[in-house]
């Protein structure tokens, strides 16, 4: 039989495909929909003013990330010791059941500022699981040669996703409040019933197993003394959580650019367009050579546009450099994805991507945090140039402190491991 020169080439794969972009348009619908219904009743049923209002969708991103953060040593060591489609189907299972719930209050006008939490931590609960065992199961059935435009189809998946799902959600927000959340539901079924259709799925274990809370501590002790892998996953961590603008859209939406939800929806997916189109490019062309440098450029230069967009009063311009924020996190997140995969032992990467998956939430969900309280002293255009700032920065430091990641040039796992311990 000859080899597959093609991620797609391969059946399971194209399900585990159609299984993430069905579930992130879901749940990045939802997200989207519910940080703009928070500010709007925060506003208009509480008679919030807007810093006030900001610093709600700051405390937002903070219910979202106390679950990820309790979770994720469960999540890691589920997608370790489980069969990942089924914890992975489970995920979908709860964010669907949030979708429903979404569509019903909606319907019902009945929703308030608790309730609002309370579903965006029952989300942030869902992802914690989702997220190590979508993230360990590419590696399981496609080649190690096919891993780097695997990871590219797959962040392709997500980013076009991140397109569609805000877009065609907010266009259908504006119509019919309580419709897109149904979809999202809808959607969140049919990529459970996907995922699970893949064949079955379990990590492969050298020697005798050990006690679920020695495997948790064994993950965490890997990723604190693989110095490379500290320093991906930590870069990420700190420049995203500084330069993460997302959370102030609403405010740009409504009081700084004056678009409404439509407007969000766009603004929400300019960032996914920028990206997926990068995406698609690196799954025909994947970066081969000096691929730790130009991680560290593409968080270098998203940090500059974040400051560009602070500024931004045009909301063609904004569209233009979310756009471009995009494409260099994707050049960054390609590279970095592939480099934890392919350095991570098969028997770890369950748990190695749920803290590699926290570092993410914590820098979207604090980041968000620390936007919204930002924003209430400083003002949304001072926290977004503050964040840019700080990107650069952090970008620098690591530069300097991380030397292995300078030191990566190539994908080809023998040689990343030579070149990143000498």
């Amino acid at each position: 039989m000859t080899e597959p020169t093609s991620p797609l080439a391969i059946g399971d794969y194209r399900r585990y495909w159609m299984a993430r972009f069905l579930a992130v348009s879901a749940t990045m619908s939802m997200v989207v929909l519910l940080g703009y219904q928070l500010y709007a009743v925060a506003r208009d049923d509480y008679g919030m003013s807007v810093p006030e209002a900001s610093f709600q969708l700051g405390l937002l991103g903070l219910a979202q990330f106390i679950p990820l953060f309790v979770l994720t040593p469960v999540a890691g060591l589920a997608a370790d010791r489980f069969d990942r489609r089924y914890v992975a189907a489970f995920a979908n299972g709860i964010d669907g059941a949030v979708g429903v719930l979404l569509a019903v209050l909606t319907y019902a006008d009945a929703l308030n500022i608790p309730i609002l939490f309370a579903l965006a931590a029952a989300h942030g609960a869902a992802r914690v699981f989702v997220g190590p065992a979508m993230s360990a199961i590419a590696p399981n059935i496609v080649p190690p040669a096919l891993l780097p435009r695997a990871i590219a189809l797959s962040s392709m998946a997500w980013q076009t996703a991140s397109v569609a799902g805000p877009a065609v959600g907010g266009l259908i927000f504006a119509q019919s409040e309580w419709l897109p959340h149904a979809i999202s539901a809808a959607m969140l079924l049919a990529a459970k019933g996907l995922i699970v259709s893949v064949r079955p799925i379990r990590a492969k274990h050298d020697g005798p197993r050990l006690k679920p809370l020695r495997q948790i501590a064994e993950g965490m002790v890997y990723v604190w003394r693989e110095r490379f892998l500290l320093g991906c996953i930590t870069l990420d961590l700190f420049a995203v959580l500084l330069a993460g603008a997302t959370a102030l859209l609403p405010v740009f939406a409504r009081d700084i650019l004056f678009v409404g939800p439509e407007g969000l929806g766009l603004m929400r997916a300019a960032p996914a367009l920028g990206a997926a189109s990068v995406a698609l490019f690196l799954s025909f062309r994947p970066l081969e050579r000096d691929v730790g440098l130009k991680m560290l450029w593409a968080v270098a230069v998203f940090g500059a546009l974040t400051i560009a967009f602070g500024f931004s009063r045009s909301f063609l311009l904004s569209l233009a450099i979310l756009a471009a924020m995009g494409a260099v996190d994707m050049v960054s997140v390609f590279i970095r994805s592939s480099l934890v995969q392919l350095f991570t032992p098969d028997d770890k990467r369950g748990r190695v991507s749920a803290i590699s998956g926290l570092a993410i939430s914590a820098s979207n969900e604090l980041g968000e945090m620390q936007s919204g309280l930002a924003a209430a002293l400083l003002g949304a255009t001072g926290a977004v140039v503050f964040g840019g700032a700080g990107a650069i920065f952090v970008t620098l430091a690591w530069a300097w402190y991380f030397p292995e990641l300078r030191r990566a040039r190539s994908f080809e796992p023998d040689t990343l491991k030579r070149e990143v311990t000498t």
